[in-house]
């Protein structure tokens, strides 16, 4: 039975909720591709669907708006597949649980999808109505922009004639978004060598962390899992002798590390001794982040041996100096636009593997010599220990339009509708504006969203009535294309 089906905008969260049924994780959405472009062919509307799983659904214009210029409605298919330590979800393979009070909408242990899928659901709403004006009307499906806007860069966008493009995939009603920085994922190798050694294995969990969007909410304070591992590890190296066995925290370089796991092995006379001292500095990182993290936890216990042969001394002293040097979190604020991150990388994901340490960043900055210099530093440092870095994802950053029609239409489509001004705002998350800014010159775009919180955790969630007042936005300005 359909979860959402009492709720207002119906058609959208009809469409919603659809989604939400199907997995779509990033680099897991050729099932939500079909979905669309099944949808697309039962109405007989002109549908493109590339390699990449994107797609471009074509609607023409009703009576009387064949004249005003198309518009494009835009979103991503692909989420951040993130879930609670207890939930046995397989999200690869299993819809998401919804869950509604009636005045938000979540995922029962799990991420919730609204970053995009809330965008997805409006553009097929749009396309789906049989009362609503509207000019030629040109849905952008992009995939995998969770993981460097891959589907953006990768689209043909030859059959596209407009040159305006309402973007929502913003998370605050009332803002509108009109530039955003640009990125990069880069990701560090170290390389390690394993040997026989004997001694008892211990399990190291930190967790409970908030954890985040790595670029909304990489300014508030909130602890990285994997960089307090690599404290705690060092920590713990420099008063025994210490061998790494696995190390795995973080599951997307775009989301603040809310939990990290190693097994270590020390000598059995060393091991009541690490058990305090972990506890020691679970109180320390308690105490230095009891008001962003007040669920911080560090846990230490004996654990089983391993399957794989533990690292050298030698390399677990290179692994823990990576993740004691290797920077994180804000690096500059922009001095032109007060209170915005300029510069910031987050190490959102650790993998310890059989020959190699994998450490993957998402960088993030509005100035590209900046985040090429962030880069380089990684760079330096990987070389210095033996590693490199390979990349992937780059995307530019959005420029501010200081002339805009589309912007001028939306925040007065805005006020009249709610009698409030809106917000127009720089972020230092990425969009994928800024890839198609420079697919289609001369683009106006304006991002809008309806109120989300939490996003890429498991506590994200939909505010219902700041839905349908998005909804009501973005109908109307299609209503009054004909102005821009």
């Amino acid at each position: 039975m359909p979860v959402l089906e009492h709720l207002q905008p119906e058609n959208v969260l009809h469409f919603f909720e659809e989604l939400c049924a199907i997995p779509h994780g990033s680099g897991n959405t050729k099932a939500i591709s079909d979905y669309c472009v099944a949808f697309a062919r039962e109405r007989g509307l002109e549908v493109h669907q590339d390699s990449l799983n994107n797609v471009i659904i074509i609607k023409e214009a009703t009576e009387g708006y064949e004249n005003a210029p198309a518009v494009i409605l835009q979103g991503h298919l692909d989420m951040v597949c993130e879930k609670a330590p207890d939930c046995s979800l397989d999200m690869a393979r299993e819809g998401l649980r919804l869950r509604t009070d009636g005045q938000w909408i979540w995922a029962e242990g799990t991420t919730l999808g609204g970053d995009d899928g809330i965008a997805v659901a409006m553009a097929l709403a749009a396309l789906d109505a049989g009362d609503l004006p509207h000019p030629r009307l040109e849905a952008v499906f992009t995939v995998d922009e969770e993981v460097g806007m891959e589907g953006a860069v990768g689209l043909d966008v030859s059959c596209l004639r407009s040159r305006i493009m309402l973007n929502v995939d913003s998370e605050v009603e009332g803002v509108l978004t009109v530039s955003c920085a640009g990125g990069i994922r880069a990701t560090c190798h170290i390389p390690v060598e394993r040997e026989q050694a004997e001694g008892v294995n211990y399990r190291l969990e930190i967790h409970g962390l908030t954890g985040g969007h790595s670029g909304v909410e990489i300014n508030k304070g909130r602890a990285n899992a994997n960089v307090l591992m690599g404290r705690l590890l060092d920590a713990l190296s420099l008063e025994m002798p210490l061998r790494l066995v696995t190390l795995t925290g973080g599951q997307a370089d775009n989301a603040i590390a809310p939990a990290c796991c190693a097994e270590v092995l020390t000598a059995p006379e060393d091991a009541a001794r690490l058990e305090a001292l972990a506890e020691s500095w679970g109180r320390v990182f308690a105490k230095e982040y009891q008001t962003a993290d007040p669920g911080l936890r560090v846990d230490c216990a004996p654990a089983e041996a391993a399957a794989v042969l533990p690292l050298t001394r030698e390399a677990t002293a290179r692994v823990v100096s990576a993740l004691m040097l290797l920077p994180n979190g804000v690096q500059t604020m922009s001095m032109d636009i007060p209170g915005l991150v300029q510069t910031s990388l987050n190490l959102g994901v650790l993998r310890l593997k059989e020959q190699e340490m994998a450490g993957t960043f998402a960088v993030r900055s509005s100035v590209a010599t900046e985040k090429a210099m962030l880069c380089r530093q990684i760079e330096c440092l990987a070389a210095l220990l033996g590693g490199s870095v390979t990349y992937t994802g780059d995307y530019p950053g959005w420029e501010y339009l200081r002339a805009s029609k589309l912007r001028e239409l939306v925040a007065g489509v805005y006020r009249e509708q709610t009698g409030k001004e809106p917000v127009i705002e720089a972020i230092h998350a990425g969009l994928e504006c800024g890839v198609f800014a420079g697919k289609l010159p001369g683009l106006d775009c304006v991002s809008v969203g309806p109120d989300m919180q939490e996003i890429h955790t498991p506590r994200e969630r939909l505010n219902v009535a700041s839905t349908q007042r998005t909804w009501a936005l973005v109908c109307e300005v299609l209503r009054r294309a004909k102005e821009l």
